[in-house]
């Protein structure tokens, strides 16, 4: 995250600089944007000597999506030449490659780009790399990492964020295409909590038959998402020790009735013996042969893509652009860039409003802003109220941090 953050913090200055030293480029908006780890709203806009500006938090920068998507070094710095960083006085596009600096960009960047090698409590090898938000990014881990997994393991296993509205979306649509190979098999994650929380239960630790019953026909959704990509899938039923057994009862007997691949996760508590059934059921299902069925086209227009991940995926029933979407679409468009597209929007509701549980219906979405990310390959489309660079809550949790003599965290 540092390197990400310093390499995208240089652009910043070398841009400033460049304007700073005479301008000889002519850059009279800069779209690049300064980043930091940190929620905080007040840096969302700010006013430096030279121009206006603002932060993104790192997870959400074309830094982190271009580290992801990289396959090598040399990827990486024809990436970052790529990247806009504004217009001249005619509203012509400018790049990296006009300014230069990619290379001292990739240079901050040459060991971030290697996986780390980690274990799990069972001795499992896993890399961790990349943290690009599935809400506001495009939320996988890195192309080297998977290729790699690839390459060393019979199976490889990798996370997608959030929902098979976010998450799986992206993946299949922004990073599979890069991979050169097909997902055998989908897991969708649920836990009788989440699926309580959407049948909109006062309180999701407590038994509630009822808010479970409605909370499920939005796991049903997820699933059916799956299944028009053309994808098998299993669903993990992670386990809580404080699960009533009657609830689990019901949604193991409800899956099984409406023949979905169903297995009970206990590798909480019991680790890889938890997960012994759903590792039999991903390895049978990974050998059925399936037909990856893509939500759009690569040809229609970024405008046809966002709505139909809008109504298809999320279920909406009308999409309505802004006067400045709709403006930045046409530019676009006289640009050429018709790119894959990356939604930003909450992983609270399958609507833009993270307030609406469950599976709702007829439903609007609106959005607000289109933003080229054009070393990552793809068009960030915001949805109304999505943040780039959120805020704290009312009680952070830095508030109620305690730590020893030794430094270590003890509350």
């Amino acid at each position: 995250l540092h390197a990400i953050t310093a390499a995208n913090n240089l652009l910043s200055a070398l841009i400033d600089n460049h304007i700073f030293q005479g301008n000889e480029l002519d850059i009279q908006t800069v779209t690049w944007k300064r980043a930091m780890d940190m929620n905080d709203r007040s840096l969302r806009d700010i006013e430096t000597p030279i121009r206006k500006d603002g932060f993104v938090i790192t997870a959400a920068s074309e830094v982190m999506a271009i580290l992801a998507l990289s396959r090598d070094l040399e990827d990486l710095k024809e990436r970052i030449n790529r990247v806009l960083i504004g217009y001249n006085s005619k509203e012509e596009p400018i790049f990296v490659k006009d300014l230069g600096g990619a290379d001292a960009m990739a240079l901050l960047l040459k060991q971030a780009i290697h996986p780390n090698l980690v274990q799990t409590v069972d001795g499992v090898p896993t890399f961790v790399h990349a943290g690009p938000f599935a809400n506001i990014a495009h939320g996988c881990n890195s192309i080297v990492a998977t290729k790699l997994a690839l390459k060393l393991g019979d199976y490889a296993i990798t996370e997608a964020g959030f929902g098979a509205d976010l998450g799986m979306e992206k993946f299949l649509d922004l990073k599979m295409p890069y991979l050169n190979k097909q997902v055998d098999t989908v897991v969708i994650v649920a836990t009788i909590r989440a699926l309580k929380s959407h049948g909109h239960a006062a309180d999701y630790n407590v038994k509630d038959m009822e808010a479970l019953k409605k909370g499920v026909p939005l796991l049903e959704k997820h699933l059916t998402n799956v299944k028009n990509f053309g994808l098998p899938y299993v669903i993990a039923l992670n386990h809580f020790y404080n699960d009533d057994q009657e609830e689990v009862g019901f949604l193991m007997n409800w899956a099984e009735l409406n023949h979905h691949p169903i297995a009970l996760a206990r590798g909480f508590a019991e680790g890889g013996k938890g997960m012994v059934d759903l590792a039999h059921k991903v390895v049978e299902l990974a050998e059925l042969k399936s037909e990856f069925k893509p939500v759009y086209d690569k040809t229609d227009l970024p405008k046809v893509k966002i709505e139909k991940i809008a109504k298809n995926i999320y279920g909406a029933s009308e999409v309505v652009f802004s006067k400045k979407a709709l403006k930045q679409l046409e530019t676009y468009e006289q640009l050429g860039w018709n790119l894959p597209v990356c939604m930003a929007k909450t992983p609270l509701s399958l609507t833009g409003d993270p307030k609406i549980k469950g599976l709702p219906t007829d439903f609007t979405l609106t959005i607000q802003e289109i933003r080229p990310s054009l070393g990552a390959g793809f068009l960030v489309a915001l949805t109304k109220g999505i943040m780039v660079m959120p805020g704290l809550n009312k009680t952070p949790r830095a508030l109620e941090m305690v730590i020893d003599s030794e430094g270590n965290l003890i509350q």
